[in-house]
Parts: structure tokens; sequence; C-alpha cells
């Protein structure tokens, strides 16, 4: 079961941390014309894709394995333990990144985000208060602990979604015959 989590936990995490730092690199090199909302909706897609192996893995597991059986348990516990190896993956990446190569992103990210609210119109008030929030966010983001959690809190449900869905289509009971 262990070879059989790492194999797909690794492969997951490959994909989905190479679209990460690919799309937040060249994201980050791309002055003024980042957009924050269709790079959030291609990075959850990309978890999606990547997660489609959580699938593989329990039907890999359940069909060599299994005998063609798995319970839910356990098709759920294999497809945990492969989003946790691709989650730990995706973190790792993102720290290496964020602290070696794009510190500067919360500032960006922060200043885009105090920019499209001006552009709708926000009041002063609200401007000046997202803009104290953004700047007690960024001192946290720093702490690589917390930034470690927000990234697992970003990436593990929807794995942990993916898992409770496969896990509910793949599981089959044995089929038990009697001689008599």
């Amino acid at each position: 079961m262990t070879k059989n989590i790492l194999t797909f936990g690794i492969i997951a995490g490959f994909l989905i941390s190479t679209f990460m730092l690919i799309s937040m690199n060249s994201m980050s090199h791309c002055e003024g014309s980042a957009d924050y909302n269709t790079s959030m909706i291609m990075g959850y897609a990309a978890m999606l894709i990547a997660f489609s192996l959580v699938f593989v893995g329990i039907r890999n597991y359940r069909n060599k394995f299994g005998n063609g059986s798995i319970t839910f348990g356990k098709a759920f516990k294999i497809g945990a333990g492969i989003v946790l190896v691709a989650s730990t993956m995706y973190v790792i990446a993102w720290q290496i990144d964020y602290f070696f190569f794009m510190p500067d992103f919360m500032d960006k990210y922060s200043a885009r985000m105090l920019e499209e609210l001006r552009n709708s119109g926000a009041t002063q008030a609200a401007i000046d208060s997202k803009s104290k929030e953004m700047a007690d966010m960024a001192v946290m983001y720093k702490n690589p602990l917390f930034n470690s959690l927000i990234t697992y809190a970003e990436i593990v449900p929807i794995g942990l979604l993916v898992t409770l869905i496969s896990s509910l289509i793949l599981k089959k009971k044995a089929i038990v015959t009697t001689v008599g």
C-alpha cells in the first residue's frame, strides 16, 4: 500500500508543483498584467487534474492488490495518503519559491487587491481596512509555519474531496461464494 501511495502521490505532487511554479513565476515576472482571479481558477483546475491520480491510485490498488475489491475505508486511506504526499510536495515547492525567488509576492498581491478595490469604487475606509488586513497578512505570511499551514489549507480540501468521491465510486465488496 505504501508503494502505491508514494508512487501516485509523487506523480501528483510533481504535476501540481510544476504547474504552480511555472504559473507563479511567469505571473510574477509579468508586471501589471497578472490576473490573480484567472490564475486562481487555473490553479484549482490543475489541482483537480493532478488529484485525478487519487482515483487512478485507488483503482490500481483495488485491482492489483485487492483482488478487485476494496472497502470505502481502505480506499479513503489510500487516497488521503496520496493527497498528503502530493500536498507536501506542493507546500515544499511553494516555500522554496516564495522565500527564495518571490519574497515580494505578498507586496505585489496586496497592491493588486487594493488597486482592484479602488477601481470598484470602494470607500476610503474600506480601502484602509483592507490595506491593514493585507499588511497584517503579509507579516504572518513571512512565518514559514503559518505560510505552510495556509498553503496546506488551499490544497488539502480539494484532494480530500476528490478522495471522498473516488472512494465512493471505487468501493467494491468482495464476492463471497459458498460451496455447498
